[in-house]
C-alpha cells in the first residue's frame, strides 16, 4: 500500500504528460478519462488535481455558453419578431 502512495506522490515526467494529453485529444474517451483521472484512487496527485481543474473550467465554459446563447437567442428572436411587423 505504501508503494502505491509513493507512486501517486511522485512528480510526473514529460512522457507521462504527453501520454495524458494524447488521451485527452480523443473526443469521447478524453472526457471520460477526465473523470477517471479526477476521482480515481490509483492516480497521481498531480494528474488528479489537473483533471479536477479541467472539469471546473469545462463547467464554467459550458455555463457561460448557455448564458451567452440564451441572451443572444432572445435578442435574435425579438429582432426577428420585430422585423415581421413591417
Amino acid at each position: 500500500m505504501e508503494e502505491i502512495q509513493n507512486a501517486n506522490q511522485k512528480t510526473m515526467s514529460v512522457k507521462d504528460w504527453l501520454i495524458t494529453l494524447l488521451i485527452m485529444a480523443i473526443p469521447l474517451v478524453g472526457f471520460i478519462m477526465l473523470f477517471v483521472y479526477a476521482f480515481g484512487n490509483n492516480e497521481n496527485v498531480n494528474k488528479q488535481n489537473w483533471a479536477k481543474a479541467q472539469l471546473i473550467v469545462l463547467a464554467i465554459v459550458i455555463g457561460l455558453m448557455i448564458v451567452f446563447f440564451s441572451v443572444f437567442g432572445a435578442i435574435f428572436s425579438s429582432a426577428m419578431a420585430g422585423s415581421q411587423n413591417y
